[in-house]
């Protein structure tokens, strides 16, 4: 039994969602399957990370499910979701999980639900969840007809995906449709996962996971901290958005998760350091300003503007940084760069390895 509502999302995660769901692509740069990234304790970090000339690409490693089992279920689950709906769920034998990013899917797994997840969104890529059916279409859009008929019993999402008129049809069919807040950063990770699991009816199993989850964080985060340079020669990191087919160029800022990510790389977050907060238009007096050193990006944003080259090309004053001067820019697939979800700690070591032993990113 559901309470509809619509949801009520900030206006700076209003825009990243928009930006984000024309997100499609997972692949490296050149639109080749790129090498997995090898593991930090297998690479041997540069001297001197600001003085590496050239671009690298963080590829996670693929990582099992490892299901938390211990916790037994408790059906009905009474919930009051991320948009204040109230959703009475008694029936989780057919489960849909579907967010931009896949991480929803992995968790409903990685809480012992796989068995039991009928379909998929196009982020969900770990080989468990393959053989599932999609339910998007033309990237990440929402396509009723393929939902209902699979016969979802609950479904768990957020606003990242659309159009929410699929969404309130599905909740009009009877569905149970629990709404999960679909804003991601690291401290975000325990709650998500919390949601997830009282949906589930699985509160035992989701502190369970979240404490896992975090502690592996936590601890990559100590091992990036330990080879990442001293204060006052850390690297200036800011992370750009781009479409190039769209002419769409944007500088993510703080609350947008990816000053969380830059932190967590041991680099010096840019935008808060000129106060630049959610995700704005770049402009060429705000990319002088911020001055990085290096430049991350979405795989599938670079691919767009045909590579570094091209991306050089369509912001001329990136080319008066220290990161357009020496082509540092890091990508990583749209799905995973800033999902904060189960694989955290694997996108985080990528993507420190990418940044602090490029010559050795695969």
């Amino acid at each position: 039994m559901t309470t509809p509502r619509r949801p009520f999302i900030t206006a700076a995660f209003a825009v990243v969602t928009l930006l984000l769901s024309g997100c499609t692509s997972t692949g490296s740069a050149t639109g080749e399957d790129a090498a997995t990234t090898p593991r930090l304790a297998d690479v041997a970090p540069i001297a001197d990370p600001a003085a590496w000339d050239g671009p690298s690409t963080a590829v996670a490693p693929a990582s099992p499910v490892d299901p938390v089992t211990v916790g037994e279920q408790s059906l009905p689950a009474m919930i009051t979701d991320a948009q204040g709906t109230t959703v009475e769920v008694d029936d989780t034998s057919r489960i849909l999980a579907l967010d931009i990013y896949g991480s929803l899917s992995r968790t409903v797994f990685e809480l012992g639900f796989g068995d039991q997840v009928v379909g998929r969104d196009i982020s969900s890529g770990f080989a468990e969840i393959a053989d599932r059916p999609l339910v998007t279409q033309n990237g990440h859009d929402l396509n009723a007809e393929a939902i209902l008929d699979l016969a979802p019993t609950l479904i768990i999402t957020d606003t990242s995906l659309g159009p929410w008129d699929t969404v309130l049809q599905m909740r009009d069919a009877g569905i149970d449709v629990v709404v999960v807040d679909s804003h991601r950063s690291l401290d975000s990770i325990g709650s998500l996962i919390d949601g997830v699991a009282a949906a589930l009816g699985v509160p035992e199993r989701g502190t369970a996971l979240a404490d896992r989850v975090t502690a592996s964080v936590d601890a990559t985060v100590a091992d990036i901290a330990a080879i990442a340079p001293a204060d006052g020669e850390r690297l200036r990191m800011v992370f750009l958005y781009v479409r190039g087919q769209s002419g769409v160029y944007y500088l993510f800022g703080q609350e947008s998760g990816a000053d969380a990510l830059v932190s967590a790389l041991g680099g010096v977050d840019v935008s808060s350091e000129i106060g630049w907060t959610g995700m704005r238009p770049v402009t060429d007096e705000g990319l002088v300003a911020a001055n990085p050193d290096l430049i991350l990006v979405m795989t599938g944003g670079l691919e767009s503007v045909e590579g570094v080259d091209g991306l050089l090309e369509a912001l001329p004053a990136l080319q008066q940084t220290p990161a357009g001067e020496h082509r540092r820019v890091v990508d990583m697939a749209d799905s995973q760069i800033l999902s904060f979800g189960p694989d955290t700690a694997r996108v985080l070591e990528a993507l420190a390895v990418a940044v602090y032993a490029p010559d050795q990113a695969g």
